[in-house]
């Protein structure tokens, strides 16, 4: 069976120019690249567990802060890995400088024997969507044209 992950794509409005929240994997393999590398603030969830509830939780995790209101679903994308990411819009206005992101522990460098500790999310940061679309990562692209049909569509 294929894993499954959910997230929630954050946005607001700057006057009349939508920006949305994304985050910035923590962790060696991620610290010096930018653009196609970072995400919604997403993760894996089992049977047990609703996406819209997974997105929740995985957003408190990794940005510190519970995303409250009402969730509007972008819909699912089949990556690449054949993971499914379901996602969901909230509008809000998260504070990046806020960002308090849970822990991972690895062996660092590889085969020293050495665990280290990384943050899952190392900042987040508010884009327009033109800078959007280049720093996500490819597959998760499309959540961001969702977001503006539906923004429009609901105007």
């Amino acid at each position: 069976m294929a894993r499954k992950s959910a997230g929630i794509l954050m946005y607001r409005w700057a006057a009349d120019v939508l920006l949305v929240m994304l985050v910035h994997p923590g962790g060696p393999f991620w610290i010096r690249r930018d653009l196609s590398s970072w995400s919604i603030p997403k993760g894996e969830y089992g049977d047990d567990e609703e996406a819209e509830a997974a997105a929740r939780r995985e957003f408190a995790e990794e940005t510190g802060q519970q995303p409250n209101g009402i969730l509007l679903p972008l819909g699912a994308l089949r990556q690449r890995t054949g993971k499914l990411i379901t996602a969901f819009a909230l509008e809000g206005d998260l504070d990046v400088e806020k960002l308090q992101s849970n822990i991972f522990e690895m062996e660092w460098p590889p085969r020293s024997g050495h665990i280290q500790s990384f943050p899952e999310i190392d900042r987040a940061a508010w884009f327009q969507m033109a800078d959007a679309h280049k720093k996500i990562v490819a597959g998760q692209r499309p959540f961001l044209s969702r977001l503006e049909r539906l923004l429009a569509a609901r105007a």
